[in-house]
Formats: C-alpha cells, structure tokens, sequence
C-alpha cells in the first residue's frame, strides 16, 4: 500500500522482532513471539534512566525500573567501546526493597562521558532506552599530576620495549617486569586485564587503561608499515603431540620483512624446514604463520613474542602447571552403537584438560560427554553412539603432559541389519574401575595436600625468620635510642651541676699573657645534633673540650679531648666545624694531658648526638706568648639560648682549671685552658654574642588569589536557564565578568552572584545575544568559558497532550495527525508509522507549513494500526513524539488448538485460545452452535460471554459432538471456528488387579488380598467382584453376588469346604462397568494351618570334587500336634570366613538328595538342610565337620591278580620281591 523503508532491529537469532510501543517515551521495545503464553510479557521501563551531567570526580549513577514476566535480566553497554567494571571504576547493582537498578561511577571520570544504554531482556523480547552522561572537567588537579608523576611516560616505556639493533632484531637481554606486563596487556583481550593487574601489582587501573590506549594506537601505527591485514591471533596453545603453537593470520606488506620469535626478551632460532631437528619451527601456509615449539618442558614456559620487521605484533605468556598423569587413558573397544567411555587421573588438580579426537580439539556437545570429578583429579570423556567413523586415537593433553589411546568400533556384523541402522544401545565400554580410579584420585589428592602443606610450613617459617630479624633489629635500635637518651640526661645533669658550683662569677682570660704556665684544661663536652660552638681556646695548657669534629659527627669518640705536646689539641678540640655527620655514639672520657702547648680553637659540633668526656689535668709545661687586647672580649661562636659559665682561680706555681659543659642537643663547648706560672689573674665571666635576628629571614610569600574550579563550557536551549560558576581560595576575592571583552554586571534576565568562594553568573531564559565568551577575572588571574545557545526542534506541551491519545477510525476511513512545532531551521520532518518511514503516496498525504506538519492516511485498513511517529531533526538534535492509531474491522476468528478440560459422562468442558485480532474492539460474546455426531441439524447454544470457555453438561453418556464457534464485537461478528469430534464419557473399562494372595486359611474361610489395577480407565474404582474354582474344574462360581459389589481390596471367603484345593480370580469395576479378570492365584487347601516340620536325620556327605557336593538324607519324623510332614528341603552352604548362608535351591525340593555345584576348589564349607511345609521352614540340621571341596581320599590297593605266597632262594643269593599297586591322587 505503501513505500516504507524497514528499521533493522537485533533481535535473537532465529527470532521474529514485532516492535511494540512503551507507556513511557523514549523506549524501544521488540518482542520475539507472535503470541505470548498467557500470563506472560515483555520487559519494559516503567522508570527508564535520565540524563546526567556531572563534575569531575563526583559519585555519578544511572537508575531504571523494570517490570516482566518472567522477570527481565538488566544490563548495560555504552556507545564507545566496552564497560570495564571494577569497584573503583563502574559497577551496577540491583536494590531489592526499591526494585530499582543501578549503574554506578564512584569518581566519574572525562573518559566515563557516554551515550549509554539499558538492556532489560527476558525469553518474549527485550526493551532498550538509551541515556547520555556528560562530564564537567575541572582545572588543575594535583591528584593527575602525582598519578603521572607515578606512572612512567609512554614514551619511556616504548624507548624500553623498542631497545633494538640495527636489523630490527632486539637486544640480546632478558626482559624486565614492567616490560613484561606492557607486552602482555598490548595483547591481552580486555576481560583479562583485571586479572593481569592483580599478578603485576597495578592499581591505578585508568592511568594502566590510558597509557595503553596511547600504546596501542601507536604500535597499529607501526604495524602498519609491515603489515597490511593481521586476523586471528591465537595464543599458546598445547597440542596432543608433544608440542605447542602459536598461530597468526597477517598479510605482510613486504614479503621479504624478517620475522622474529622472541622467549622472554630473548631471541630464540627459528627453522622454516619441517624435518629439522630443531626445537622452535615456523610453518607458512598462504597468510597463515604457525611458530611451532617441540618437545615440551618446563623451561619452555615464559613470555613469547612474534616481532615483524622490528615491530611487536602479538606476545602471548606460556604457563607450565606442575601435573601429570596418575593414570593414562586406556584403549577402548566398543560395539557399534554403544557410548565409549575414556578416562584419567591427575597428580594435582586442574578443572579442565583437553581432549583431541583424531588430532581435532573436542568440548561438550551432543556427541562428547567431558566430566570432571569434584575433586578436580579425575577427568573422562565419553563418546556417545559410536560409529566405525568414530574410532581412531584419542588424547587427553594436561599441561606440557599428554597420553593416548586408540578407540576401537567394532561394527555389527549381523548380515539381516545390513542396510539398516541397528538399535541404540545403553552400555558404557571402558568403564568398570571407578573404585580403583578413587582410590588412586584419593593417594594423589593425599599427596597433593601434604606438599602443599610443606609448602605453606616452609614459607610460614621463612616469614617467621623474617619478623624476628625486624623485631631484633627494631629492639636493638629502641635500645640505642635508650641509651642516647640516657647520654643526654646525664649530659644535662652535669651541666646544669658545674653551673651552679661555679657561679656566675667565673674568671676569664682576656689579657695579653707572655710568661709561659703550666695549665690544665677539661671539661665535659655535649656533641649536639646541631651544634654549633666548639671548644674554647687554652693558653699554655691542654686544650678546650669540644663537640665537633673534622667528619662531622660531633662527640663521636668522646666530647673531651686531650692537648698534645706542644701542639695543638686532638679530636674534639681543634676539630674543623661539621656540617651534616651521622649521629655519634655517646664519648667516653678524655684523655690525659701532654706537656701544654698552644690550645686549639673547637671547631663548631656537627649533626652527632651527645658525647661526653672529661679531660684530664695536663702538665705544666711553656706557654706561647699571644698579644690580646686588654678591653676586647672574646667571643665564642655560639649559637645557644643559655650562657656558659667558666671559672677559674690562681695561686702562684699552680694551675687555673676551667670548665664548661654543652647542653646536649645544642653546642657543645669546651672548658677553657688554664693558666700558669706567676702571674695570675681574678676569674672572669665569659659572655654570650645575642644573634640580632634568625639566621634565615622567615620570608612569607603571599600565594594571591587562584582558582579551586574554573568554568567550564555549557550548552542551553533557547528559553532555558543557564549558569556559569568558578570557585577561588578566598572568601574576601571580588571580581569582574566578562562577555565577549566587555565587562558585564547584573541586569534583567542576568544575574551575577558571590556566595563565599563561589562566583555565578546566571541567565534566567537563553537567547541568541547570551551566545559567545564569558570571562571572569580576579586579581589578575582569569578563568574562561563559551555559552553555546543551541535551538533544537522541540513541541509544545499542550500541542503534544494533544497529539498523544489513540485515534480510532473504522476501516476505509480516514485519519488526521497534525502538531505544530519550534526550532532553528531547516528542520528535516519524518513520519513513521510502526517503524517504517512514510512518502507521499496516493493514500498518504505529508503537508508542511511554517511550524507544524500533519499526516493525512485515506482508506485505512486494519493493517494499518500501530504507532504513529513524527521525527524533527536539525543541527542541535532530534526529538520525537508518538501517537496511536487503531482501526476498527471484523475480528478474526478464534484460535485452536481446542483444549479439552473434561469428556465424561456428566459434560464436557474445553477451552479455546481468543482470536489473533480482535478487530481493535473488545469482544463481547462468544456464539456456540452444537451438533450431535450423526444428525444434520446445529443446535444454537447462544452468546456465552467474553471468556473463551465453555460447559455442556447437556450430553448423553458415549455421545460424540462437534461445536462452532464465533466472535462478537461492535464492529462485526468473525468467521466461525469448527472443533473436532468430542465424546462425553467414553466406555472406559479398568484393567485387571493383580492375582489375589492368600493371607491365611482355615478350614472354614480363605482370607484373600489384591491390589487395584494400573489402569483404572480414566475414572475411579467403585469395587470387585471376586470369583473361586476346586481344582480339577473347568467352571468358576461367584463369591459375592451379583448385585453387591466388594468395595475393599481384600475379602474373606467362608463357602469353602474343608480339604478341598481351591484358586481364585478378581475383576475391578467402575463407571462403565467391570473389567478383565485377573490371573488366578494359587491353590490353596480349606483346612487349618500346618506346624513346621522337624529336623532331617542321617545327614551326610555321598561324594565330592572339587566343584561339586551331594548330599543324601532321611525326612524328618511326623508328630501329631507338634511337627507336621515335610513338603520340601533347602539346602545352604556357606564359607568357613562368611557369615551368611548362601540358599543353594529358590524352590523346595522333595528328594532327599541334592548335589551342590559351584563350589571353589579346595575351599572350607560349611553345609546344611532345612525342611519345610505349608506351615513354615522348620530347624535347621548341619554337617558335623566343615568340607572341603576336593575328591574323598581313596586307600591303596594292589593291582597283581596272584601274588607268590612263596619263594625258594639258594643261601648266600639275592632275593626280589615286585609288588604293583596304585594309590589315587
């Protein structure tokens, strides 16, 4: 009718895809069947997703309800590339309360912006909607810079990977770690990147996913100077002959470029030649190249790489697992048409292993059967209906390890079954050991945990060693720092001891001296961690103690120092100033003085810790004559908070000592030398030099303003609101925007607001002059943006509640569709009806004028109906908007096929299914017409209503009848529907119970037992008639009369004369009547219950071989009352070490003699009888002694007819005597 053309729409495979219009717009909703069972639907969005857009760094997520029956499975893709869910990045999750799903992103990222979509999909259809995340990237971000400042650049990585010679062949060297996993991940499928992240210790998983993006690109780049088309790329792969391949489909743009194969970094030599000895080989066939590594081992495992021309194609890691096989599979030889059973088991777990058929790789399927036992040790396959095609060598390959056997099919070599197929057969070939298969799976799975358990024990005391070495090392370094502190607190104690005995009118040495004196100098000295002042200066006598050092560790050996002989002073007094030494074990003390010489200046202590000693006195000995000035003082260069006090007396012919003590931590400093000979001087007090300011100026540089968040670029429609927003490090920062150059303030329509450190800029209802550059400065630092102000084509909201509801025509009528619109033009218009889209036609009538468009449809049809959609596109997007159109005709008629819920006797009951079509109308009422099977005319059953089922219970037992059935709606009434043939209670007899049993007989009554019969006839079982014969007659008499049946499953029969043999039979009866007899039971006499019989007598053994026995015994004796006549004997054996008896006869025997065969040689029995009666079994009678199977011995016996009685000999002759006899054996 129309010229339509067809939306394609995936649907699965072997499925018919009927679009459906959602209740919520924007859904598409495709359903795979015609006609769905009742009660079931198709998914659908009952809340579908909104679009988000969202800062940088923000939780985002994506939520959808969805309803169907059954319940649909919801998942979610996107337009570019795949979804990696990981927790960090994107996961979804399903809410049970609130029966809502999510999608989740934890930290949204720029690379997260996405058209995205949701699937929700069940076995009648699916329905997708769709849904954009867009992401607001921010300015400067410190956690980007640490994370590339972690993440080696790209460029490195490949300067890495690209180390090579001048042939394009790589550096002889083995590969590195962080190589290794760039060349696996370059080639690795995208599932497996969380799982090679996990072994390699990677985290940061979007800086991995970027960095190896930018590689990829680049290495296609590459490639693509020697490659053309590269296809399948297959990894490692094991095969069933002792070796491994790894193939590659690549079209080389150079046929001459050499290729490379490379073990871990390492080039391995390749052969082209297939005979060749060599290990690695490589086979071209057209553009298939197949790398070929024989005679596997562990030392094969690695990384292989396959580089074309200098450039890494593909690498694929090669794993060894350390198993083999326990028990290799077994040949198998199989009749045609019976299942084949292979099978193995492995010295350590594996849950799976390959299986080859005649060198082609097997899985599961209707003809192979792979099983694999919990414990993940014994595997089997199984190869079902066997054929002569199916025979040939099959392998099992675990690892590197592999085994074979041959499967033998042995045809059916039946001449009559030739030409046909022969008959499918149960039994399983090649099984039968399962018990010692476990046994042997149970050894190696022993032994599997034992090692691993070795294994565990050896690295949990390898981690033990491991804990005790840190906590020794960490105790011995508490107890250093103990004691370095101790140091220090005595150090201080000291100190603060000799200030306060020397007093703060200490004398010091600041004339010009000429006499030489003897002096002594000591002192304990503090080397500090950043000392500063040295010892002091001595004149004539040992020198100053100091803290420094020429290392740089302060106080290393001891603080105090002695002077030397005339010279100047050792470690800790003329020491040059540290700077940054390590730290100092505490000093111990000082040692004695030489001679006096000149003192040295203390150099400045350096980084040590605290050192203590205590010079001792020197000797006297000639001072060096230095000029001072009277009024000067002398100045230490020391860095302290506190002053250090010196003092020092004078009495003619002795020393003067003097003393000081650093603080520790601070500068160590000296005591001072003393004085000697006759001029002595009043002790002074030696002054600290006060530092005017810090050594380093505190300079605090005032950052200024800078951005938090700058703008970013918005999008808005004509009409709607826009913002701006930048955020800056101060509350107290003002401002100035910008549009265009010019600066801007708040006006009508505009809005420009401060809320603390956010700065906005809204505009209430976009226009076209809104459009261009907006700029916002403050404290000269800027931060831009751009407006674009966008005018899609859009509907107003009462124009579309208009355009929505159904519009219903009758056939051959019309319909009009027509809504108005805005939007920049040009504006493409389309319409679409069920999907197809729409042209001007003789019976379809398009018409556009300024802002609305509408859709004339003449002389519709019911094929017609469906969803009616306009589409409006221009450059700023799409939108859509849908209505419905329904056209009334003549239902279709009902639909079968006709289930028939009841036939019985009473009525009949069916059901139907509702037409395919209603004609777009409700129906109303069902018309019934009934005719009787055998008659011409049709009965009018009337209008039964709108449910598709019906009752008629006005029919006659055994009757067939046909039925007609019709729709009615307002429109019309449809064509009628003819049913088949029904019959109303169909003559159903039951089956036979089972032969009656004979619970108990007397003389006067036969109790008998039966069970109903399996087949009851569709009805129940309402009684039974039970029938009797004597034995010896050909007649059977009733039991019960006629007209009472017997309702229970047993009865007592007392029409019964004492000492005849009587057998019974028993029919089942219900609604048709009685049915086939059943077979007879067996006879049984009318007289009271017999006593067991008694012991038999004269047991004994009659001959024996070693297979057989035969016995012989005399029947029990007969007692009135107590023991009645034996009918019969059982005869039981059983082995010395069993138990049990082992009955030798199922059925009782009446001879008194039996011969057991069957019996294994030589072995130990235990035998004996047992006789029974209709009154039960009666004491058993066993042998004396135990038997053993073997002939009975036989005595010797002399074969000579005549034996001389006897014999004349001449005396001094020899005498012969020749005797035969024979002795069986």
């Amino acid at each position: 009718m129309w010229k339509k053309t067809k939306e394609a729409d995936q649907t699965a495979t072997g499925q018919a895809g009927i679009r459906k219009k959602s209740k919520v717009p924007g859904v598409m909703i495709t359903q795979y069947l015609e006609e769905l069972p009742e009660g079931k639907t198709t998914p659908d969005f009952t809340r579908k997703p909104i679009a988000l857009t969202i800062q940088e760094g923000k939780h985002a997520f994506f939520k959808a309800i969805v309803v169907g029956d059954p319940k649909p499975t919801v998942t979610w893709g996107r337009a570019k590339g795949e979804i990696l869910f990981h927790p960090n990045v994107c996961f979804q999750r399903y809410d049970e309360a609130a029966q809502e799903h999510y999608l989740e992103f934890p930290k949204v990222a720029p690379e997260d912006a996405d058209t995205y979509k949701c699937y929700a999909t069940n076995e009648f259809g699916r329905a997708v909607c769709t849904v954009v995340l867009n992401v607001i990237e921010v300015g400067f971000s410190m956690t980007k810079q640490l994370q590339k400042a972690k993440m080696e650049d790209v460029g490195e990585i490949k300067k890495k990977l690209k180390a090579r010679k001048t042939d394009g062949s790589r550096e002889d060297k083995p590969m590195e770690p962080e190589e290794k996993v760039w060349e696996i991940l370059l080639s690795a499928d995208k599932k497996d990147y969380e799982r090679i992240c996990v072994e390699f210790g990677i985290t940061d998983f979007r800086g991995m996913l970027k960095k190896l993006t930018e590689m990829k690109r680049e290495r296609e780049e590459e490639i693509a100077q020697f490659i053309s088309h590269i296809g399948t790329l297959k990894p490692v792969e094991v095969k069933d002959d002792d070796c491994a391949t790894i193939e590659l489909d690549m079209d080389l743009v150079d046929s001459g470029s050499k290729i490379y194969l490379y073990k871990d970094g390492v080039m391995v030599p390749v052969t082209r030649e297939e005979g060749d000895g060599k290990k690695h080989n490589l086979k071209q066939v057209g553009n298939k190249y197949v790398f070929t590594i024989k005679n596997l081992g562990k030392d094969d495992a690695g990384l292989y790489s396959v580089d074309v021309g200098g450039v890494n194609v593909f690498s694929t890691e090669f794993k060894v697992p350390e198993v083999d096989f326990a028990v290799k599979i077994q040949e198998v030889k199989a009749e045609e048409r019976e299942d084949a059973l292979f099978q193995c088991v492995l010295t350590s777990p594996m849950n799976e292993i390959k299986w080859y058929g005649k060198s082609a790789l097997l899985s599961n399927s209707e003809k192979h059967e792979i099983i694999v036992s919990e414990d993940k040790l014994i595997h089997k396959l199984i190869v079902r209906d066997c054929l002569p095609l199916d025979g040939g060598i099959y392998a099992a390959v675990a690892g590197i390890k592999s085994c074979n056997a041959w499967l033998i099919v042995e045809a059916d070599k039946d001449p009559s079954k030739k030409s046909k197929k022969s008959a499918r057969k149960t039994t399983l070939a090649g099984a039968g050991n399962d018990d010692e298969l476990l046994r042997i799976a149970k050894e190696q799975q022993e032994r599997y945990q034992k090692e691993l358990t070795e294994k565990m024990d050896i690295a949990k005391k390898a981690q033990a060693a491991r804990d005790a070495l840190e906590a020794a090392a960490l105790a011995e370094e508490e107890a250093a720092k103990k004691a370095r502190d101790e140091a220090r607190a005595a150090a201080k104690a000291a100190a603060k001891a000799k200030r306060a005995a020397a007093g703060k009118d200490g004398a010091v040495r600041k004339s010009k001296k000429k006499e030489a004196g003897a002096g002594t100098g000591s002192g304990p000295g503090d080397g500090a961690q950043a000392g500063v002042v040295g010892g002091g200066a001595g004149k004539g006598g040992a020198p100053g103690v100091g803290a420094g050092g020429a290392s740089g560790s302060g106080g290393a050996t001891g603080a105090g120092g002695a002077g030397g002989a005339g010279g100047a002073g050792t470690a800790g007094s003329a020491g040059e100033a540290g700077t940054t030494g390590a730290a100092g074990s505490p000093g111990g003390p000082g040692g004695a003085g030489s001679p006096g010489g000149p003192g040295g200046a203390g150099g400045a202590g350096g980084a040590g810790m605290a050192g203590v000693g205590d010079g001792a006195a020197g000797a006297g000995g000639e001072g060096l004559e230095e000029d001072f000035e009277e009024d000067e003082d002398y100045d230490s260069f020391e860095d302290s908070d506190e002053d250090i006090d010196a003092e020092g007396t004078k009495k003619e012919g002795e020393t003067v000592d003097g003393s000081g003590v650093g603080e520790a931590g601070e500068a160590g400093e000296g005591g001072e030398g003393g004085k000697g000979g006759e001029e002595s001087e009043a002790g002074g007090k030696r002054k600290k030099r006060v530092r005017a300011g810090p050594l380093v100026p505190d300079t605090v540089i005032d950052p200024g303003v800078h951005f938090q968040a700058g703008l970013s670029d918005c999008k808005a429609n004509i009409g709607e609101a826009a913002e701006l927003e930048c955020k800056v490090n101060r509350e107290d920062c003002a401002g100035i925007w910008y549009k265009d150059g010019a600066e801007i303030t708040s006006s009508e329509g505009v809005t420009i607001s401060k809320d603390g450190c956010f700065h906005r800029l809204k505009i209430d209802k976009v226009t076209e002059e809104h459009a261009g550059k907006y700029k916002f400065e403050a404290d000269g630092r800027k931060t831009e943006s751009e407006i674009v102000v966008e005018d899609p084509p859009r509907f107003d909201a009462e124009e579309l509640e208009k355009f929505k509801p159904t519009v219903t025509v009758k056939k051959g009528h019309k319909a009009i569709f027509k809504i108005a619109y805005v939007g920049r033009e040009p504006i493409k218009v389309q319409w679409y009806l069920e999907g197809e889209e729409l042209s001007e036609e003789s019976n379809i009538k398009i018409e556009h004028s300024e802002g609305s468009s509408q859709l004339l449809l003449l002389k519709l049809q019911r094929k017609d109906s469906g969803e009616v959609k306009i589409k409006l596109k221009n450059e700023f997007g799409t939108v859509e908007a849908c209505s419905e159109l329904n056209v009334l005709d003549k239902p279709t008629p009902p639909m079968g096929p006709l289930e028939i819920v009841e036939a019985s006797s009473s009525g009949i009951e069916f059901k139907w299914k509702p037409p395919k079509d209603s004609g777009g109308c409700k129906i109303q009422n069902y018309i019934l017409e009934r005719q009787q099977i055998g008659r011409n005319t049709w009965k009018k059953v009337g209008p039964i209503g709108p449910v598709a089922s019906y009752k008629d219970s006005d029919v006659d037992h055994g009757r067939r009848y046909c039925y007609r059935i019709r729709v009615e709606t307002e429109i019309a009434i449809s064509e009628l529907m003819e049913t088949e043939d029904i019959q109303a209670g169909t003559k159903a007899y039951p089956g036979p119970p089972s032969a009656p049993k004979v619970a108990s007989a007397f003389k006067d009554c036969i109790n008998l037992t039966w069970s109903p019969p399996a087949d009851t006839g569709g009805t129940n079982i309402l009684g039974y008639n039970l029938e009797k014969r004597k034995k010896g007659s050909n007649l059977w008499g009733p039991v019960n009369p006629h007209n009472e049946m017997i309702p229970a499953k047993g009865y007592a029969v007392k029409d019964v004369v004492e000492g005849i043999e009587y057998e019974f039979r028993v029919a089942a009866i219900n609604n048709s009547g009685a049915g086939e007899f059943s077979t007879p039971s067996e006879f049984v006499f009318a007289r009271d219950p017999k006593k067991p019989p008694g012991k038999v007598t004269d047991l004994k053994v009659t001959d024996s071989t070693y297979t057989t026995l035969s016995l012989s015994w005399t029947k029990p004796k007969d007692i009135e009352g107590v023991e009645d006549e034996a009918k019969g004997y059982f005869v039981e054996i059983r082995l010395a070490e069993n138990t049990e008896w082992d009955r030798c006869n199922t059925n009782a025997i009446t001879m008194t003699s039996f011969t057991v065969k069957g019996m294994k040689s030589l072995a130990m029995y235990w035998v004996r009888v047992i006789a029974t009666n209709d009154g039960g079994e009666g004491s058993p009678q066993e042998l004396d002694n135990y038997i053993l199977a073997m002939p009975p011995p036989v005595r010797p016996r002399f074969t000579d007819a005549k034996v001389k009685s006897f014999m004349v000999v001449r005396a001094g002759n020899s005498a012969r005597f020749n005797i035969n006899f024979e002795v069986r054996k």
